[in-house]
Parts: structure tokens; C-alpha cells; sequence
């Protein structure tokens, strides 16, 4: 069953994935997955966020799991914003 994302999803064949170390496939799908997460909720708004998680409230814990890893990824990049006191 964690094979099927790499095929569908990554275009691997059964023979690729035989011929890939276990350990080489795990980083593979622990990639996807957090390309998944990273670009999970791209497009939505926080006030989006908001109306969907009334009726959904796991979109909130999702959208959070969306920010963290954004924030992950700035810092590495050191895409920090700085803050200001203009735009307040």
C-alpha cells in the first residue's frame, strides 16, 4: 500500500521500485509527503480557512500543519519577513 503513491503519483514502475533501496524509498515518500503538506492549502486566505473549518474543523489543524511547514522552509532559505512598525 505505501508503493501506490509512488506509482501513481511519481510515475515509478514495479521495477524501479524493486531495484530502490528501502531506505532510498522512504525518503521518496517522506519527500512527496511533505511537498503534499507544503502545498496543501496554496491559494486559500485565512478568512477561507476560517469559513471551511466551521464545517470541517480538521482544515484548521490542517492549515496549521501548512503554515508550520512554510515557516520551516523560509527560515531555511532565510526568506524571514522583517517586521516593521510602518505597516502597523
Amino acid at each position: 500500500m505505501l508503493y501506490i503513491p509512488l506509482m501513481k503519483h511519481l510515475g515509478m514502475s514495479w521495477d524501479d521500485i524493486k531495484n530502490t533501496s528501502r531506505n532510498e524509498l522512504t525518503g521518496i515518500l517522506n519527500a512527496y509527503a511533505e511537498h503534499e503538506n507544503f502545498h496543501s492549502m496554496d491559494g486559500y486566505t485565512e478568512r477561507q480557512v476560517s469559513e471551511m473549518a466551521k464545517d470541517n474543523p480538521q482544515i484548521r489543524a490542517q492549515y496549521t500543519r501548512y503554515l508550520e511547514t512554510r515557516r520551516k522552509y523560509e527560515d531555511m532559505q532565510g526568506l524571514k519577513k522583517n517586521l516593521t512598525f510602518r505597516g502597523l
